[in-house]
């Protein structure tokens, strides 16, 4: 697997190449998604091995900020291109991917050949409570707009930079809760882990491939308008299913490989703590960092996206419940994936 990525690696310079020669905008978006994929578990695998020699607390503050860069990358040069609605589907996606289609793979995936894993449901259960209070600071801002009569946009964009910031400050709650007062619930899969990378070559892929998922995204966000124009996909669509499955990748790929080792804590962490951090990070960050552009983006979410979001939290809780997983919980998780990403084709 990582050869196949390493091999993935070449998209990054054919990208480059492909843009100065004009190539059309939808074979644009092909390679730069393509050329992301790698850059992202790059990104990812780099962090991963700088909280080794970081320890806990500044680890877990590097995992927030760049364990989720590629999402953070295209959703601001997507805020820079007046693409708000895209950038609230690919969050809507990403919560969605993650919840559904990487935790339904990585289930299905490790449950395949057993009949059952088991995972702690202690840490399970504050990982879901967490999504709901996620799930909460995302429906209010709606529900006031749709109850508040004669909407006034002011106070809604004070409303989103309010919640932005207080669900930023619960994250970060929620990292003192699982890497200080109650890290005990995952020292188990975190015990395992040894360095492979010298923090001097995990700070430099970091930089590079942060660096080069930057370019990509420009181009991949400037692909986008074209896109729509060319096949009548609705930025809703793209925003949903194709930028957050190429934001996702890197995850699906981990969450799979450690669940086929039976370590179900560990992929977990990896899926539903990827989407509260959309939901409680990534989510607030770009609101606030929209202030800057010309475009500012609320946290007021269509009621189709949060009904999807509500709808995919709650499946979620009532199988990670029990502390017990099966190969058909993961197909569940898949069929209802599979149904929201053919609603959102066919939604105007």
């Amino acid at each position: 697997m990582e050869k196949f990525f390493l091999s993935l690696l070449i998209f990054v310079p054919i990208t480059f190449v492909a843009k100065f020669m004009g190539v059309p905008p939808t074979i644009l978006f092909l390679l730069s998604a393509i050329a992301i994929v790698p850059l992202a578990k790059y990104i990812g695998e780099s962090t991963e091995e700088l909280t080794i020699y970081t320890g806990p607390a500044l680890g877990g503050l590097m995992n927030a900020t760049f364990g989720n860069a590629t999402e953070l990358i295209i959703g601001i040069f997507a805020l820079q291109a007046g693409l708000t609605e895209v950038v609230k589907a690919s969050i809507t996606g990403s919560i969605l991917g993650n919840l559904l289609l990487v935790l339904g793979t990585a289930i299905l995936a490790g449950g395949y050949n057993r009949k059952q894993q088991k995972f702690n449901a202690t840490a399970a259960k504050a990982a879901g409570s967490t999504l709901l209070l996620a799930v909460t600071s995302l429906v209010i801002p709606a529900i006031f707009l749709q109850t508040s009569g004669t909407p006034n946009f002011q106070i809604i964009e004070q409303l989103s930079v309010a919640v932005a910031i207080i669900m930023i400050l619960a994250y970060g709650a929620n990292l003192w809760f699982s890497l200080r007062t109650h890290k005990h619930l995952y020292e188990e899969e975190v015990a395992k882990v040894e360095a492979k990378w010298s923090k001097t070559k995990s700070l430099t892929i970091l930089f590079v491939a942060t660096i080069a998922v930057a370019f990509m995204s420009e181009i991949l966000v400037g692909s986008i308008e074209p896109l729509v124009a060319r096949f009548g996909w609705t930025e809703l669509f793209i925003g949903v299913v194709l930028v957050a499955i190429i934001g996702n990748a890197a995850e699906h790929v981990s969450a799979i490989t450690v669940a086929m080792k039976d370590k179900m804590d560990l992929a977990l962490q990896v899926s539903i703590g990827s989407a509260t951090q959309i939901a409680m990070f990534v989510a607030p960050a770009l609101v606030i960092i929209s202030l800057f552009f010309q475009h500012q983006m609320s946290l007021v979410f269509n009621t189709f996206e949060l009904v999807t979001i509500v709808f995919s939290v709650f499946i979620v809780n009532a199988i990670i419940e029990d502390g017990e997983s099966n190969w058909f919980e993961g197909v569940q998780l898949l069929a209802a994936y599979i149904i929201i990403a053919v609603a959102f084709f066919f939604h105007p």
